[in-house]
């Protein structure tokens, strides 16, 4: 684990002991700190009894203390601890915070840190596969993989320092002051988890805060098919040298497009793009990286070719959780001549309408509706494409295969939340996977 003399002797509460929560207490307390910390379950608290108060930090006085370590799941938006925190003059942190703090006792090493609406954890596995491919020590963590104060600080070899990749939600950025990363992305912004802010503005200042936490030399990448992406881009290079602070620029990329089976659509070439850049700033030469786009796997739920079976292509995109992030999987397969996708669409919806999924629906053979939002999708789309309610997404997935023919798609991208009928995405991504893998026997046509 990740630990520093800089928390020794200090006081520290922990609210929340899930996987990061648990992660910052251990990691406190290895450090020397004095540590108060609270969860709601008795089985989490029994981790660490006899190690660490016991207490509820909403209900202790909590003068003295030098922060207040919150779960990124905690909404501090609406939460009382929030108010607590104030009332005592604590700063309330994360475990990301936590790490920006013990980075000057750590061997030398770099900081990458992505964050945006959509793409971020694809492009946050792509940096750590091309650094790895070029043989530097790196470390994928933060809102992927495992907690960054759970991990073992990196060692430099003979290709360079370590490279901590973190992908970073607004909710982590928010509980961070202090993260200088030495390269950073923002991919994109659009509406999502509006229910934990104000208003779209202060979600998107919320992005912009990794940014202005950067030394103006530090470099940075930003996506540029939304306004208030572009907004950012604008303020950081009105305060950085030029060069520090620039666009994706994916048709750089696209003339030395090869064989990159797992980064499949316009929108992962954008990710892909964003990758190289900062890949290249940390001196990763195009042989290497080209090479590692060649032999990415991508990510489970994220355009996970499940399998092609009878010679239909089975995509699990469950992780495509709201409009903008479903259009980009309906763009990356154009008709052949006809349209062959066979689009599993529904859940619980984040917003109404199609979005930008509107743009590509000249791609869709037929939309198969699920969920509690499917009845309005169903409504949306039936003057355009062929439409089967379904409610259920094992009938969705019988349905589709029965319709579909060599050479179309099976594409599960929901545009919507599973909180209707399933856990997580992950759950509804491995409820497809199982079920096409059941009904296909699971081998290879």
């Amino acid at each position: 684990m990740i630990t520093s003399s800089a928390f020794s002797g200090k006081n520290y509460a922990v609210l929340g002991l899930a996987r990061s929560g648990l992660a910052a207490a251990e990691a406190l307390l290895a450090s020397g700190a004095n540590v108060t910390a609270w969860d709601r379950q008795d089985v989490a608290r029994d981790r660490l009894a006899g190690r660490a108060i016991l207490a509820d930090p909403l209900e202790i006085d909590l003068t003295g203390f030098d922060g207040l370590v919150v779960s990124p799941g905690v909404p501090i938006n609406s939460h009382p601890i929030t108010a607590r925190a104030a009332r005592f003059g604590v700063p309330l942190i994360g475990d990301v915070e936590l790490f920006a703090l013990a980075r000057s006792e750590l061997p030398p090493h770099k900081v990458v840190g992505i964050t945006g609406t959509n793409g971020k954890s694809t492009t946050t596995a792509l940096v750590h596969h091309i650094l790895e491919t070029a043989g530097l020590p790196a470390r994928m963590a933060g809102n992927i993989g495992l907690p960054i104060m759970g991990r073992d600080p990196l060692e430099p070899n003979d290709a360079g320092p370590g490279v901590y990749v973190l992908e970073l939600s607004s909710y982590q950025i928010d509980l961070t002051r202090s993260l200088a990363c030495e390269a950073a992305a923002l991919l994109n912004i659009t509406p999502d988890h509006l229910d934990r802010y104000e208003s779209f503005d202060h979600y998107a200042f919320s992005k912009s805060r990794l940014f202005a936490m950067q030394g103006s030399e530090q470099f940075a990448v930003f996506g540029v098919d939304d306004a208030p992406t572009r907004a950012v881009m604008a303020a950081e290079r009105a305060r950085r040298p030029q060069g520090c602070a620039i666009a994706i620029d994916p048709d750089a990329i696209a003339s030395m497009q090869g064989d990159w089976p797992s980064l499949q659509g316009p929108h992962n070439l954008e990710n892909a793009a964003a990758a190289v850049a900062i890949a290249a700033r940390l001196g990763v030469g195009a042989d290497i990286w080209r090479k590692a786009l060649t032999s990415f796997t991508g990510l489970p739920h994220r355009m996970e070719r499940v399998g092609e079976f009878g010679g239909v292509l089975f995509i699990n995109d469950s992780k495509a959780t709201n409009q903008a992030s479903t259009a980009p999987a309906l763009a990356a397969f154009a008709p052949d001549p006809d349209p062959r996708i066979h689009w599993i669409v529904g859940g619980l919806a984040k917003e109404d309408g199609l979005g930008d999924c509107a743009q590509h629906l000249g791609n869709v053979a037929a939309a198969y509706t699920i969920g509690e939002a499917g009845p309005r999708f169903a409504e949306l789309l039936e003057p355009a494409v062929r439409v089967e309610r379904c409610e259920l997404l094992c009938e969705a997935v019988q349905r589709a295969m029965a319709a579909a023919k060599p050479g179309d798609v099976v594409l599960l991208s929901p545009a919507c939340a599973s909180f209707d009928q399933f856990l997580d995405y992950e759950k509804r991504g491995e409820h497809f996977r199982s079920m096409v893998l059941a009904l296909t026997g699971g081998g290879e046509a």
